[in-house]
């Protein structure tokens, strides 16, 4: 069933302007030895010690940006992608230092993106750069029998997509706990990562509890991929603790709300049509209910001007500051920015995350500005609740 769904998906992203030649001309190699930094050359050497960190059980470790680049926003409902112009724009991330990318099964044509994007790195950078490349996938299948063949084949689809003999990372979803299958999956996935067709193994969306049960299962887990924002802090109830314990680390998404966490929606009307900016966006409309949920729109709007004199003070953008924010927390490894490929970019926002340092003044008066809405995780449940009701 997944597979034939990746068939579809590749099927509708070749439709994606597969003619059109590429834009631009193979660039020496030589030209990037000095790339994949977070930085320029007048970076400090803490500040790009700062832009990566290694997740890591027992013998297996994938070391990434901190910051990683999601591709959801690929996968339809944010504009149209143009195939060209969005692995020009992947190539420049990655040659800011921006190298890690997260995509899934599901995201329209992100894998098949990143396959093309990857053999431009081979061709056009040279071997230090593309050790510095990283592509983190997710598999989300049914809750179906999982047998080693169906897991196998699943797994192989995203492997010929993304053009890899082994997955850096597969992150792996599962819909509906009272079907202990995903035990089962999990276990031939750790089969595939023993046959080098996957580097390092992962979650999304699991609780602590199921968390838990795995890792006594002795599945060698690295990280768990979940909603983490100034809005949405429950990671930090219960799930940290355990990741504390145990060395899993936490890979956050919604950390800048789809871009309700920025400028751009301070102070606006978003109640009268056209009079402020607009909720059209899957991703803006996901997480204005998150907003909802946690205490309205007015109690935000005094988050983002507490936000806002953080962001003046250091000379950064509100987005910067509510990730870096998250990024302190314990046990979290690396946050998760969307990229609007080929539309639009915010690379230099990015870079800026990784100088920005917050002083006792300013996680003072962010926590207590994010510590007036309601606790999200009475009203919703433990992380990835809300995608099991």
């Amino acid at each position: 069933m997944a597979a034939l769904s990746s068939h579809h998906l590749f099927s509708t992203f070749t439709r994606f302007n597969s003619s059109k030649t590429a834009k631009s001309k193979s660039i020496s190699r030589s030209s990037y030895t000095s790339f994949i930094r977070c930085a320029d050359s007048s970076t400090s050497t803490s500040t790009v010690e700062n832009q990566r960190v290694t997740v890591s059980n027992g013998d297996d470790s994938l070391e990434i940006c901190r910051v990683l680049n999601g591709m959801w926003q690929t996968s339809g409902g944010w504009g149209r992608i143009d195939r060209d112009d969005a692995v020009e724009a992947m190539l420049r991330y990655a040659d800011s230092g921006l190298s890690t990318f997260d995509m899934a099964d599901h995201y329209g044509p992100a894998e098949d993106l990143y396959g093309i994007f990857i053999n431009r790195v081979r061709r056009e950078r040279p071997p230090e750069y593309l050790e510095k490349v990283r592509g983190l996938t997710k598999w989300v299948p049914p809750p179906v029998k999982m047998t080693s063949s169906f897991v196998r084949d699943n797994i192989n689809v995203s492997r010929k997509r993304m053009d890899v003999d082994s997955l850096d990372m597969l992150q792996f979803h599962w819909w509906d706990y009272s079907n202990s299958g995903y035990l089962d999956a999990l276990k031939h996935l750790t089969d595939l990562k023993g046959e080098g067709k996957i580097k390092t193994l992962a979650l999304t969306n699991f609780d602590t509890e199921r968390l838990q049960i795995i890792l006594e299962n002795e599945i060698p887990i690295v990280s768990n991929q979940v909603q983490h924002s100034l809005v949405d802090m429950r990671p930090q109830q219960k799930m940290a603790e355990l990741c504390q314990l145990t060395g899993v680390k936490l890979i956050t998404y919604g950390t800048v709300m789809g871009g309700l966490l920025s400028e751009k929606f301070l102070d606006a009307n978003i109640n009268i049509p056209f009079a402020g900016p607009a909720i059209n966006t899957p991703s803006l409309q996901k997480y204005k209910r998150m907003v909802d949920a946690w205490g309205g729109w007015g109690l935000f709007q005094g988050l983002l001007r507490t936000l806002k004199q953080v962001a003046s003070k250091h000379g950064v953008s509100i987005s910067a500051v509510a990730v870096k924010y998250i990024l302190d927390q314990p046990a979290v490894a690396g946050s998760m920015v969307g990229v609007r490929l080929g539309l639009s970019e915010h690379i230099q926002d990015c870079n800026a995350i990784f100088s920005l340092v917050l002083d006792e003044d300013d996680v003072s008066s962010i926590r207590e500005a994010s510590g007036k809405g309601k606790n999200l995780l009475r009203v919703i449940g433990d992380c990835g609740d809300e995608y099991r009701g």
